[in-house]
Parts: C-alpha cells; structure tokens; sequence
C-alpha cells in the first residue's frame, strides 16, 4: 500500500446514537427510578393528595344520597366530576394506578434493603481506629490495672448492651456496636404500609359496602334484595353475607337548642332489636361511631330524617296510596324534598312532589323551617294526575316524579294547586280526583352494611408501622472502642493508657453522656489525662 493511499475507516457496529438506550437499559434505568425511596416518598404524597377528593366530594359508595344531593345542586360541576369519577375516587382507574405504582415502589425499595440489613446483622462491628485520639468524642486515663485486666472489664462492660467483635489474643481493643433495632424499626415502617395496603386491597377485593334506608318500626333482612345501593368487591361471593336482621323500634335526636349551634343535632341514637340466624332477639343502641358488629359484619348509623305519613284516596274514595314517604333532607335544617305516586288511583294516576318543613314558619313572607326538630311539620307539594310514566317499563327513582305526560292539577282559578297540610289536615282534590291526607311523621334513619375483611391486616399494619416509627426515632445506633496499652512511650511505663471513643452514627446525637457512663464503669479511680 503506497503512502499516498488513504485507509477505510472502520464501520461501528453499534449504530446507536450517543445516549441512546437499548431496550434491556431502558428497562433497568425504568425500574431503578420506580423503586428509589424519592419515587416512593412522592407516590405516597400523591396516593394522600389524591385521597382528598374523596373526603370532599360525597362518595356514591358511601352516601347515594348525597351525591344525588350534590348533582342536583351543581349541575355544570356534575358531568366534568363523572368524568374525572371523582364520585367514586378510590376505584377510580388513577387512584388505582397510584396505588400499584406504590405498591410495586416500596417492594423494589425494601427487598434489597432486607438484604443489606442482613448482611449487616451478620457482619462483626469495625476494627477500632488506629488513633482514638482523633475521635470527637474521646477520653483517656491511666490506670494501674493491666491491659488483659482492662480488655477483659471492657467486654463485660460493653458486652451486657451492645454486640463484641471477635478479637484475637494480640488484638489490643474492645470494639462493641449496638443500636441495630433502628434500621430494623425503619424496615418495618416500610413494611407495615404494605401490609396496610394489602389490608385495604383485601378488603376492597373480598368485602362489600351497601346502604339502606329504614323508616322506624321496619325489618331489614341482609340479603341483596333489601339494599338501596350496593357495591361489591371484584371477588364478592353472595354466600358471604351472613345471615342477620335487625327491626329498628325507636330513634331520638339531642338537639341543640342554644348557643351557636342552635337547632343542629348534637347526638341521635337508634334502638334495635337483631337476631342472628334462628338465634335469641338481642337490644342494641346504634349510634355514630359505635357500630353494630354482626359475625364479621359492620352496622354503621351514618343519617336520618322524616318520612311523612301521607294517605291518598281516589276519586271512588278507596285508600290507593299510604304509608311513610322518606323525604330527603336538602340542608343542615332538614328542609326536606319528597315525591308521592300512585299508579293505582282512578280515575287517573296521582303524583306529589314538594317539601316538608319539620318546623314550618313565615319569615317575610316566605315559608322556612327555623329548627331541624319536627316541633311544627307542615308538607308543601304540588299535584299532578295523569299518565306519571309508570306503566312504559322504565325504570324511575322514587325520589323523582316524571311530569312530561302528566297534567298539573290545578284550582277553580286555574293557579296551581299546591297542598298545603299539617299532621291530621286532609284535603279534596278538585274534579273529583280524590284527597291527600297527612297522617303524621316518623323518622327514618341511614345505615352503611359493610364487611371488610382486611381490616385486622391493615391494623396489624398501623400498629407495626408506629412501634417502628418509634425505633426509628428513638434508637440511637453508636459504636464505642477501647484500647489499652502500657504506659509510656516505649511501652515500658508504668501502668495501662486506656483510649474510650465513642460514635454516634446517627449524626446528631450527644455522646457525652454515654462517654461518661462507660468511663465511670470501667474505672476504679479515675485519673483523666485529657478529654474532648
């Protein structure tokens, strides 16, 4: 080859671009950044930030009716909330990815961990360093007993709280280290929020939650057909509802009559009477917070309000309609909304739907209630006959009254009748319609079934995770050293020098304390030569 002849550069057989990863490198670089502990710490913040619409926004899962409340009350919010199922925050698909992502994030997080603690718990404490002196926290003595003499005091010493490293018969110190249960308090910390999230999961998984209202003197039955709303976990089996029920006889309400709470309830409390399966009736005082436990089975007090007793009768006068109407209350006053139908009626279908007052009075001329106790109730509807949409098969909330068919009933001087009644007034409906009777009231109460069974699991787990929040806070890992060597620079002196350095290895803890207290029981008479 002349030197003229320019040589071929060698082709790379790599064709990636500087920087660019392979697919097996992404894959790692992706899981290192998914089980650092910052992934983790952030996650969790994420998982209590996203936890927070969920104690805001009423929850379908929890209260139906509230929710119901809520759209009726913002109907532009409504469709964007649906959307974002901020109705049903913790099983949403967001709040679940979350949740995964913390999962899988502190399992990549504790397992090597577990595998350094162990490591560690296996290894012997660190050789003493070659100058004590250097130490910040330091001392030494002098002291006429021999170094062997010294050695061997130091390892009963140190050896009653702390763990000795093995040293040789020419070794001339004591090396002991103690404080291992904090990394262990860490680790279950950490441990305990998964087993907390198992707990949740499971509960979520294998559990149930329904709610129910029940108008005073009624039965429920636990069984799907006796729920107003239920929600199942993914693995709910029917057959693990266990066979109870349970009759409400009374429910009384403590309201505050004055001060700056006046007229909100301070405390309401139902009786009941349940049995369990063909078992003896047994009385229970259900209030909030203190729920009935049934085999597995929570009985949660979480509402109330009034159902009134509305008779209607048609136009031939037979009884077509009665019994209590639960009336949904729309404020802390229990101003209340309710809806009456009667398929039954000739000869045509009748329908209310209006407001009830528990404690009706004219305020500048409009109708409020002043207190949330039924002291003066008064109904407040309107009428409406005809076709109310109930014989086409579709199905209607009892608490909405279809209208698009319907005729609204109205007076000889064709203003709408509305009817006005207090508990005994009966009125007659115009055109030979029939009359609507108010009764009296009863009160109603809401319940929440819930069965959960990773309850326990999860606090197993909160306990776990406060004893090792507690270790890790209050367990100081330090090592402590001693030397002993004759006196004198050529070893010749008389006596023993001793060297004691203590390390704190948590960085900020005060060792001076602990200084003190090994010096004064390894020293007979202490004789302190210099000190830092």
């Amino acid at each position: 080859m002349s030197g003229t002849e320019r040589r071929t550069p060698e082709r790379r057989t790599d064709e990636r671009r500087p920087g660019e990863l392979t697919a097996r490198e992404l894959g790692r670089w992706t899981w290192r950044q998914i089980t650092s502990m910052r992934t983790a710490l952030l996650l969790l913040l994420l998982l209590a930030l996203a936890a927070i619409p969920g104690s805001v926004i009423p929850q379908a899962d929890v209260d139906s009716l509230a929710v119901t409340r809520w759209k009726d009350e913002h109907p532009k919010l409504t469709p964007v909330y649906e959307k974002l199922d901020l109705f049903s925050v913790y099983s949403s698909p967001w709040f679940s990815a979350v949740y995964l992502l913390l999962v899988l994030s502190l399992v990549g997080c504790i397992i090597p961990r577990l595998f350094v603690y162990y490591r560690a718990l296996r290894a012997q404490p660190p050789a003493a360093p070659r100058h004590l002196s250097r130490m910040p926290v330091q001392a030494s003595y002098t002291t006429e007993r021999t170094p062997a003499e010294v050695l061997e005091e130091a390892r009963r010493v140190l050896g009653r709280r702390h763990r000795l490293r093995r040293t040789g018969a020419d070794d001339d110190f004591v090396s002991a280290e103690r404080g291992y249960v904090r990394e262990a308090g860490n680790l279950v910390f950490h441990l305990s929020l998964l087993i907390v999230l198992a707990g949740v999961a499971m509960g979520s998984l294998w559990g149930y939650q329904g709610g129910v209202i029940l108008v005073q003197g009624t039965t429920f039955s636990n069984n799907l057909t006796q729920y107003d709303d239920f929600k199942p976990g993914g693995l709910f089996r029917q057959d693990q509802m266990k066979n109870f029920r349970f009759t409400v006889d009374k429910f009384s309400v403590d309201w505050l009559k004055k001060g700056p709470r006046f007229g909100q309830a301070r405390k309401f409390e139902a009786g009941l009477t349940y049995r369990v399966g063909d078992g003896k009736p047994q009385d229970y005082d259900l209030k909030v917070n203190h729920p009935l436990e049934v085999d597995g089975t929570d009985v949660f007090l979480i509402g109330h309000g009034y159902a009134p007793v509305i008779t209607i009768r048609d136009g031939s006068g037979e009884v077509v309609c009665t019994g209590p109407t639960v009336f949904l209350p729309r404020d802390a006053s229990f101003l209340s909304y309710g809806v009456v139908k009667c398929p039954t009626a000739k000869p045509g279908q009748i329908g209310l739907d209006g407001l009830f007052f528990p404690s009706f009075e004219m305020q500048n001329g409009n109708p409020v209630t002043v207190f949330g106790d039924d002291l003066n109730p008064t109904l407040s509807m309107l009428a409406y006959t005809g076709d109310l949409g109930l014989d086409d098969g579709r199905s209607q909330s009892v608490y909405v009254l279809d209208k698009a068919k319907a005729t609204q009933i109205k007076k000889a001087d064709g203003k709408p009748l509305r009817v006005d009644l207090q508990p005994g007034d009966t009125l007659q409906l115009p055109d030979g319609l029939g009359s609507v009777t108010f009764d009296r009231v009863d009160p109603w109460i809401r319940v929440q079934i819930s069965q959960t069974p990773g309850k326990g699991i999860a606090l197993t787990g909160v306990i776990l995770a406060l004893i090792g929040l507690c270790c890790s806070l209050f367990i100081r890992p330090r090592r402590v050293w001693v030397r002993a060597v004759p006196a004198g620079t050529d070893g010749d002196g008389s006596g023993t020098l001793v060297e004691v350095a203590v390390l704190d290895r948590s960085g900020n803890g005060e060792m001076d304390e602990v200084l003190a207290a090994v010096l004064d029981q390894l020293q007979e008479e202490p004789e302190i030569v210099r000190q830092s």
